[in-house]
């Protein structure tokens, strides 16, 4: 049981895993550069797939046993695992979850305070995505097995994940979708805190003129990301694309794009400053997909590249039309097509791409994050 005489209350954090580098991941690494003492526990860690946290006490639940490509099929296990974790956490006085999953499922003591921050909308495979999902699980030759037994259980794991949604003190959202659909699915409200972007990685070209005639996407290749959209319309208008990522899907892409010049994949780039000096260069950045929040496209923003994006999701909170990019209304080809023959009718000045770019500095820091995050804990715990 948490001293309720200590001074300095106690944290512990909690995440669904650890098991690659992405925007959850993050989170969880301003929230312990915040809280540095706290421990860590999570579902799944992989030392060998992400070096962040080796000065970190991190706690690895029994699910660890299961290899890290198997996440979408471990709803059950993962939930059993944080369902019993509050035995294991008795001695902190605050609980942070960073959920994309199941991990808001702590239970809490009486003199416990949860804070969970959603990194996106309710479990989507569940609620908004599910027909997605169905149609396409992402497990290729296995995927009518996997269809067969999600429909068969997706009933009961929706009034657990309704519960689990239930118990933390307060939900913290990261983006206005994320909230609205929170709302929606399981009837909380939730304070809006975008996430943490490292946006002075990404630096501005020095002229106009020194962008090229192509689009760029960065994204993981897989299916719901659908990049598919993307190279069909640079191939139906003649535009050249750079896709920057690897992924499940990558093969398929590949194939969907055929000799094409128009389309060219580079898998990764590791060093920041290539990756700012191709994005740089692009004259604008495609993002099709219905994201929670989308880091990406910011990235862009911060490199002075305008956006074309699909009208959903995280994007509606800082792609503003005829501004710093445009939208297309939905997730088609056609749709797509007709909003980049209206992007190349704009004009997007290097003095709006500074002004966006320190406003995007204010909004999505590190330095704001951790300041709203302990204002959010402060706020919530009295103190």
């Amino acid at each position: 049981m948490a001293s309720e005489s200590s001074e300095v209350p106690r944290v512990a954090i909690v995440c669904d895993w650890l098991t690659t580098y992405g925007g959850a991941e993050k989170v969880v690494k301003s929230i312990h550069e915040l809280f540095p003492d706290a421990p860590i526990f999570t579902s799944q860690y992989s030392r060998k797939q992400i070096n962040w946290f080796d000065d970190c006490q991190v706690h690895v639940g029994w699910v660890n046993i299961f290899p890290a490509r198997l996440r979408k099929i471990l709803a059950v296990p993962r939930a059993l695992y944080f369902n019993r974790l509050h035995r294991r956490l008795r001695q902190y006085d605050i609980i942070i979850t960073v959920c994309t999953a199941e991990s808001k499922g702590i239970k809490l003591y009486p003199y416990q305070t949860g804070i969970c921050y959603l990194q996106g909308p309710p479990t989507q495979y569940f609620w908004g995505m599910y027909d997605d999902y169905v149609k396409n699980p992402g497990f290729g030759k296995l995927n009518f097995i996997v269809r067969f037994f999600f429909k068969l259980l997706v009933g009961p794991l929706r009034k657990i994940d309704w519960k689990f949604a239930q118990r933390p003190t307060v939900l913290v959202a990261n983006s206005s979708y994320s909230a609205a659909e929170t709302k929606k699915y399981y009837n909380r409200s939730a304070q809006i805190l975008f996430p943490p972007v490292e946006v002075d990685k990404f630096t501005v070209g020095s002229v106009a003129s020194s962008k090229e005639e192509f689009f760029i996407t960065t994204s993981r290749q897989v299916n719901w990301k659908r990049l598919d959209i993307a190279i069909k319309a640079c191939l139906l208008s003649g535009k050249r694309l750079v896709l920057v990522g690897d992924g499940a899907e990558h093969g398929s892409l590949q194939q969907l794009a055929g000799d094409s010049p128009l389309i060219t994949f580079i898998p990764r780039i590791d060093n920041p400053e290539e990756l700012n000096t191709l994005v740089s260069q692009a004259k604008g950045f495609i993002f099709p997909s219905i994201e929670p929040f989308g880091i990406a496209p910011i990235e862009a923003l911060s490199a002075g590249v305008p956006v074309i994006a699909l009208k959903q999701g995280g994007a509606l909170d800082y792609i503003h039309e005829g501004k710093n990019g445009t939208f297309f209304d939905e997730q088609t080809v056609e749709s797509l097509v007709a909003a980049m023959q209206r992007f190349e009718n704009m004009t997007f000045h290097k003095i709006h791409a500074d002004t966006f770019r320190s406003n995007l500095a204010k909004a999505f820091s590190d330095t704001r994050f951790k300041q709203e995050l302990q204002r959010i804990v402060n706020d919530t715990t009295g103190n």
